[in-house]
Order: C-alpha cells, then structure tokens, then sequence
C-alpha cells in the first residue's frame, strides 16, 4: 500500500462525514491511521534483546501468600475490578452471537462461569467487585439482553463498547462506508489496545476510581483459567507495580505467542509480525524464548487514566489487510499486551499454565467437557488423576469444526485422563461411555462411517475402518 501522510487530510475529511462515528472515535481513528502512515514504528535491534531477570518477570512461587484473614481478603478486593475482553464473535465455532455464551460444560455459558465465580468471591468475603464487558459492535446488542439473566445475582455488571473505526479501502485509502458500504461489514473494531482510551471515553474509568478501585484485572472472556487471583493482586499493591502480564512457559504448541524482553532497561512486549524473518526460528524456539502472553493483565486504573489523557499509549500498529466482498481493505490495530512498556514499575508473573485454558475450537471444548476436568463454582479445575502436566493433543477434522456437529458426533464426551493424542478425520462418531488412551487415530476414508460403540476402550490404537474395531 503506497498510501503515504499526503493522504490524511483527505482521510480526515471523509471521516468528519461519518455521521455514527464520535469525536473520541474520530480522533483516535485519525491518530492511529497518522502514526501508521509516518511509519513511526520502533526498529527492534536484535542484538539489544535480553532475557529477563526474576525480578522484571517474576516467578509466581515468588509471590507472598495471602493471609488466611477474611478482612485481608476483603481489602484487596475492594480494590478490584475485572474486566472481560467480550468483542468476539463465535462465528469459527460456527455459533451465532457473542462467543462468550458458548455453553462450556454442564449447560453453562463462559458468562455463566464469569459471573458465578465473581458472585462466589462477593459471597464468601461480603465484598462488591464488579464485572465489565468490553464489548464491540459487534456483540454489544445480544450481550446487553443477555446480562438482564443476572440481575439478582450478586454481581455489578458494567458494559461498554469499544470503538467502532471504519475500514479503510486499500488501493485509494477512503473509509470504505465514505463510498458507500453502510452495513457492518464497513466497519472494525480495532483490537483489545483499545480497551484503555475505551474505558475512559466510557465513563467507568472515573467512576471505578472515585469508588476506590485501584486495579482492573483484563482477560480474554474465552480463557477460563483467567480467574481472580489475590496473591498477584496482592504483590502489585505493595510494590506499586502499575501493569502485570501473566506469562507462562511455551510448548510447541504455542509458538506463536508474544514474549516479554528486556530491551534498553525497560520490559516489554515482543510479537511474532515485529520479528525479522532472519529471526523467525530463534524466535518460535522454547530454548531462547520461554515464555508467552497469556493476555491475563493487571493494569493499575489511575496510571490508564494519566497515560490515556496524555496520550502517550502508542502501541505497535498491527495492519490487518483483508478481502471482503471482493474488495481489498486494510484495518488497523492494536493489542493491550504491547502497552507493558508505557507503564511505570510494569513486571511479568510467570504463572501455571492453569491460567491458560482458552477455548478456541471445538478440540479445546473436548478438553474442558470431559472428565480432564471438574467444575466447582464456577471454576473449572484439572482432574488430579491425570499425572501428565501437559494437556493431550487433540486434532479433529473438518466435521467437528460447528459446536452443533461436534455435539451430534459425540453421544457422551469419552474420558481422556491417560490420553496422550487423538487425532479425528472424516464421517466418525463416537458411543457413549468412551475410553480414550494413549495414542489413537481414527481416520473414516471418504464414503465410510466409522462408529465408535458404547463402552469401547481404545488404547494406542489406530483405526482406519469399521474392520479394525
């Protein structure tokens, strides 16, 4: 794209024609399409990254614990707020709506289990944390009747919206609803980096602080490991620490996510798309980098404010360029990890992978609905029964990719404890009362139905048709 600043007065214009747009969401929108447009991005040296120390990402076992004492407890909660990443769409599950009321396990949504767990802690220590849903245009219409079921629950529940920044047409560099595309497909929400200048635009900002809230805890609403956790509140409290990332040790499988660096003494993000290509690989290795961003943060409520205010949280742009309708069209992004580096005293907490269990595919809900796990409260916990740290691999072909089809091929979700790996394709069903051990593959060729019957125990086995049950 060889749009260059020249374009911005144009850009501008158009955009000051944008009837549904607000001031804040003008500003903001112009803002980040004038930093892409300089090219202001900060160069990363290579040989300037350096590993960091325990006291820059602290180890979680580290962590002082948290006295018995109920008003201890209660203290540090009255400072909390918890805020849920809620834009998402489950379209890749093949569900309508907001992803986060996928039901989970026992009936229950990713919403039923937020709320439950945070009314469990306003229960247990009489406190009043309050839950927000950041949400996008996306999902603000369903989630705002969906809350109304919660409204005996012992839970404040806040939502707002993020902003609403329209698509710009690549090759002439307009906002493509200027040229007329007026439905949503016009327009993006422009990643979870907004959730700063989102949450003061809104109002909650100011109002949290003059109740005395102190820190907002942001996660993902599809990662049910992210719960409220007062050992990490805790220590940010007394060390003045204005900005957390949970981070936890890499596996093969997650190559791709960002780490914390030390470059030019301050902490800070590093994502795959900043890496030069010559680099990739030393990147993607789990010897060299061993941690990544579990998008658990702990962001301290009056820094957001100073910073927002002044303008000053300028994270890495992420150009997100996509086809839709036929036309080529760009949007602009960014993430709320990559803000660590603006913050004062900002660590990382190398925390269990507990904290990490999030639902992206069909493969995951597998993990979560069988009897890997137990849900009590509301918090999904990890059956002591399996002695492998790590989860099983699971990998199930095309047919399982809708929440629906998945649903339908399983009669009952079979028991994985002693699975290593399951790898699924083609027309296969399986009976009730499965168990799943070691390795085992099952493959239908084009044209078969393979079932799994009732009771069946398979253990590294590999299937390739009816004859070999």
């Amino acid at each position: 794209m060889a749009a260059t600043t020249e374009n911005l007065p144009q850009l501008k214009s158009a955009v000051d024609g944008l009837a549904e747009m607000s001031e804040n969401e003008r500003s903001g929108f112009i803002n980040l399409v004038s930093r892409y447009l300089s090219g202001e991005a900060q160069h990363i040296e290579w040989s300037k990254i350096q590993t960091p120390t325990d006291e820059i990402v602290v180890p979680y076992e580290k962590m002082a614990p948290v006295s018995e004492d109920v008003s201890e407890t209660k203290n540090l909660l009255d400072k909390l707020v918890v805020l849920k990443l809620n834009g998402g769409l489950g379209t890749t599950m093949g569900c309508t709506g907001p992803k986060s009321v996928i039901e989970v396990r026992d009936g229950l949504t990713f919403l039923d289990l937020i709320v439950l767990q945070i009314e469990n802690l306003n229960n247990k220590y009489g406190c009043k944390v309050p839950l927000v849903l950041m949400n996008s245009f996306n999902t603000h219409d369903d989630t705002q009747k969906i809350v109304e079921k919660y409204t005996n629950s012992n839970v404040d529940i806040h939502t707002f919206n993020q902003s609403k920044y329209p698509r710009v047409v690549a090759d002439e560099f307009v906002p493509w609803p200027s040229k007329g595309k007026t439905d949503k497909d016009g327009w993006y929400p422009p990643g979870h980096g907004d959730v700063f200048p989102s949450l003061k635009n809104s109002g909650k900002l100011d109002a949290f602080l003059s109740q005395g809230k102190e820190y907002v805890f942001v996660a993902n609403s599809d990662n049910l490991g992210a719960i409220v956790d007062l050992k990490i509140l805790k220590h940010l409290i007394l060390n003045k620490n204005e900005y957390c990332m949970e981070v936890t040790p890499k596996t093969l499988a997650d190559v791709k996510g960002g780490t914390l660096i030390s470059y030019e003494g301050k902490v800070q993000l590093l994502e795959i798309a900043q890496v030069p290509d010559e680099h990739v690989n030393e990147f993607k290795s789990i010897d060299k980098f061993k941690i990544f961003n579990t998008n658990n943060l702990w962001v301290n409520l009056k820094a957001i404010k100073k910073l927002v205010e002044a303008d000053a949280l300028k994270m890495e742009i992420i150009p997100n360029p996509k086809e839709v309708d036929g036309v080529k069209v760009i949007q602009l992004e960014t993430a709320a990890g990559a803000a660590i580096r603006f913050f004062d005293n900002a660590i990382g907490v190398n925390v269990p992978r507990s904290r990490f269990l999030p639902v992206k595919a069909t493969s995951d809900l597998l993990l979560v609905q069988s009897d890997l796990y137990t849900l009590v409260d509301g918090f999904v916990t990890r059956n002591k029964a399996r002695t492998n740290p790590s989860n099983p691999s699971i990998e199930l072909g095309p047919e399982f990719k809708k929440v629906a089809n998945f649903l339908s091929r399983f009669k009952s979700i079979p028991s994985i404890v002693e699975l290593d790996s399951l790898k699924v394709s083609g027309d296969v069903s399986f009976g009730s009362s499965v168990v799943l051990k070691g390795n085992v593959t099952v493959t239908a060729k084009s044209g078969v139905k393979v079932e799994i019957p009732d009771g069946a125990v398979l253990q590294n086995k590999d299937i390739n048709g009816p004859e070999d049950l």
